[in-house]
């Protein structure tokens, strides 16, 4: 094996384990000093989360984007700490971690009987929701993206599958994602990062040109699935996290699914934009979201 993957391995495991033998408010202390390390060693990051912001907020002061990136990494420190107590979570305290708002939405898509696609986002602890909404008694199927370190890869969806959620593998999601709504159930796709132009179509976010999956109009508009908004996000006032679920989402047709597969994407950008905006310390704006131009269009990134 490579060298550099048996010790980011190692490193994650020794994070972890020992993470995960923290009471759960010293874990989130220490992760959150663990954060502060990674944040001085990666400028990279940080730049590319200024850029964002500069994008996406013009009207912040450079102190806010500053502050807003911090909180970033604050919000990373609490997903990491509680990724790491996995094992302990059951179906008996999930609920003094995560409240779940919303969910007569959710139960409402489920009953019509054609499967429910969440449409979620990184933001706050998407691990965490997906995981205590498969404790609640909900078979949830997470659509993840293969780690290049293969052991790192399989550290990681060890925990994702503590709590009995089933994983599909993108690559090969879309058989795995019909099979899933065939038998009415629901699968939880990440829907806000950038995309290749041949995979995806041009969409407005925070006003400048995105590229976006368009899988998930595709396979909602074959299939006839409900798209359920749902995100895990951080309330400080309450110190815990919230997992809210939107009224399903309604597509309209035109016949021309082109046309339609836009107009159904943009509207779930506008969707991810808007809670977004609503906690915009808790989106990973380190991602290079908008990495993929238009034809013709400058890059916006160095």
């Amino acid at each position: 094996m490579n060298f550099r993957f048996v010790i980011e391995y190692i490193a994650a495991w020794l994070v972890l384990k020992t993470l995960g033998l923290l009471p759960r408010p010293m874990a989130r202390s220490c992760a959150g000093v663990l954060l502060r390390i990674v944040y001085s060693f990666t400028p990279r990051l940080r730049s590319v989360a200024a850029r964002n912001l500069e994008l996406a907020l013009p009207g912040l002061s450079l102190r806010e984007r500053h502050e807003m990136i911090h909180g970033v990494y604050r919000s990373l420190a609490r997903l990491l700490a509680d990724f790491s107590h996995f094992s302990a979570l059951t179906p008996q305290n999930a609920s003094e971690l995560v409240a779940f708002d919303g969910l007569e939405n959710y139960d409402a898509a489920l009953a019509k009987g054609r499967g429910v696609l969440f449409l979620t986002a990184h933001i706050g602890a998407w691990e965490l929701g997906a995981f205590a909404h498969g404790l609640k008694g909900y078979r949830l199927n997470v659509v993840y993206r293969a780690l290049d370190n293969p052991a790192l890869n399989a550290l990681v969806n060890h925990y994702r599958c503590l709590g009995g959620n089933p994983l599909i593998e993108k690559r090969e999601s879309a058989r795995g994602i019909l099979a899933a709504l065939a038998r009415n159930e629901t699968v939880g796709i990440l829907a806000d990062q950038n995309t290749l132009a041949d995979e995806g179509v041009f969409v407005n976010f925070f006003g400048v040109p995105a590229c976006a999956t368009a899988g998930i109009a595709r396979i909602a508009l074959h299939s006839g699935a409900e798209v359920v908004p749902a995100f895990c996000v951080w309330d400080a006032k309450a110190k815990r996290f919230h997992i809210l679920y939107e009224p399903a989402l309604v597509f309209s047709t035109t016949g021309d699914t082109e046309r339609d597969v836009q107009a159904a994407t943009q509207q779930m950008a506008d969707v991810i934009e808007r809670v977004v905006r609503a906690y915009p310390d808790q989106w990973l704006w380190i991602h290079r979201r908008w990495k993929t131009r238009p034809p013709g269009q400058p890059l916006l990134y160095s």
